[in-house]
């Protein structure tokens, strides 16, 4: 049983018929052959589309050889109806990959080009490394269908997994070295010149339109940027009440489970408000249950001013390597931004390639697992810190105790909307609150808790209850207004 909370099955559905449609008009002779005069414009020379195409979750590489040089390009687009704010997002991950090869010596493929053309739209023109084979190929166990989800092989000797876990650990220390004053999308202000002044686009937000048809009206406005942690964990905190307010289908089973998302999302955003997230597992943590038993031993990174690149989508499948898994670059950094430095001092979550919502064998299999895997990442992450500079503070130090406290599902489940709730309730709420009472039933969670709540919020509950209860009687797609979606979300929250 996964812990995955549901997403919209109709808006799911709608997605995959998209999807479709979208390999169609990629392969389209006509497209590809736009494609090819626009490669030609670009390099002035005589160019040809070699086939196959690459197609990603959420882009197309059109693979071109131009006449008369030895290297090789790609044409990458949004893929039709798959992103959300497909050219700010194209845009912003141009001036991130920029961005790190100027200011870290981790390897990228050379954007020759990009921006938005009359013709294709938003576009970028990276080299094409050659190679298609991701770290993620050489971790995994080996599988027949290319689309099942990957693995960590359970064979894979302890000396081989150090070795190929320490060449991602040299990556993520170099993407910690640069800081920056807000938190938001990097632009490109003249050229080769970048700054934070766009709105962080997360895998969370996309996956929140595509697979629950949450309404964009509610995500940060365009050009919107945060001065402090807290203002991000308020507006992720945010996101979660606004994935429990407007999926219309397959969101709650019941009244109970509905009040139990309820208070858990109410909870959540309360402490975002009162600053307490950002300082959950480090020594400033005066507020929690946990605190009182054990206090942590590492400080808190500054909430302001001093925040670093983070990636949704950083995973070994994305670090490109040669056939001796030396890494010839990583790829695909469009949910990247710059964030709370709280979510690099976490160990990675891809670990064991697989996220733990959706593991087979539930998520108290993947923790167990997780956390034998861990020490193999940490003695990794020592050995690589001690080679290289590490920077203001020791990353395994923190990763370490991120597990130990809790403040490692704490991020994860802020960023997740559909593993919000299992982990909020497994391995947050007691950590925050205290002790509750064994064997409650999972849907009358609410009732440990609901106390918590200002009086405001209490009242507001049974009227969502019964909206909900309305809703789920009719399986339809609803389009909201903009105006009417953020007056919605506005009168959930209370300040």
């Amino acid at each position: 049983m996964s812990a995955r909370q549901d997403s919209d099955n109709l808006a799911w559905d709608r997605s995959d018929e998209l999807w479709e449609e979208a390999m169609k008009q990629v392969r389209l002779s006509s497209t590809c052959r736009k494609i090819e005069s626009f490669a030609a414009r670009m390099f002035g020379k005589p160019v040809s589309l070699v086939t196959p195409l690459i197609i990603g979750g959420f882009n197309v590489l059109y693979p071109i050889r131009i006449e008369g040089s030895s290297a090789d390009v790609h044409v990458r687009l949004p893929c039709p109806n798959q992103a959300v704010f497909p050219e700010e997002k194209t845009l912003a991950e141009a001036a991130t990959v920029a961005y790190i090869s100027q200011h870290t010596h981790l390897p990228v493929p050379k954007v020759f080009h990009s921006g938005i053309d009359p013709d294709i739209g938003p576009f970028m023109v990276p080299q094409d490394l050659g190679s298609r084979r991701g770290m993620g190929q050489a971790l995994e166990t080996p599988r027949e269908d290319p689309n099942e989800t990957p693995v960590l092989n359970a064979d894979i000797s302890e000396s081989r997994l150090k070795s190929l876990y320490a060449k991602m650990a040299r990556c993520i220390l170099q993407l910690v070295q640069p800081t920056f004053p807000r938190i938001g999308a990097l632009v490109e202000t003249s050229p080769g010149s970048y700054r934070v002044m766009g709105r962080p686009i997360t895998l969370n937000m996309s996956n929140m339109f595509q697979l629950s048809n949450i309404p964009k009206s509610i995500f940060p406005l365009e050009g919107t940027t945060y001065q402090t942690a807290d203002e991000w964990y308020v507006v992720l905190a945010e996101m979660q009440i606004a994935t429990l307010l407007f999926q219309h289908n397959d969101m709650v089973s019941s009244e109970d489970d509905c009040r139990t998302k309820y208070v858990a999302r109410q909870l959540f955003r309360k402490l975002a408000k009162q600053g307490r997230l950002s300082k959950f597992g480090f020594t400033e943590d005066d507020w929690s249950a946990r605190s009182k038993d054990a206090r942590a031993t590492l400080a808190a990174p500054d909430s302001s001013g001093s925040f670093r690149l983070w990636s949704d989508d950083f995973r070994p499948v994305n670090v490109i390597v040669d056939e001796t898994d030396q890494i010839l670059g990583a790829i695909d950094w469009e949910f990247t931004y710059a964030g709370p430095t709280q979510f690099i001092l976490d160990s990675p979550w891809w670990l064991l390639l697989d996220v733990p919502e959706m593991w087979d064998n539930g998520i108290e299999n993947w923790t167990s697992i997780y956390e034998k895997r861990l020490k193999t990442w940490l003695s990794a992450m020592e050995e690589v810190e001690k080679d290289m500079s590490p920077g203001p503070f020791l990353l395994s130090a923190y990763m370490r105790e991120s597990w130990e406290t809790g403040r490692f599902w704490l991020n994860y489940a802020a960023r997740k909307s559909w593993a919000f709730d299992t982990i909020y309730w497994k391995y947050l709420d007691e950590r925050f609150f205290g002790e509750r009472e064994e064997d409650v039933p999972a849907e009358e969670l609410w009732k440990a808790r609901v106390h918590l709540l200002s009086e405001e919020e209490r009242a507001a509950m049974e009227p969502l209850v019964q909206t909900k209860m309305e809703e789920s009687k009719k399986r339809v797609l609803v389009e909201w207004d903009d105006a009417e979606a953020r007056q919605r979300l506005s009168s959930l929250l209370f300040d």
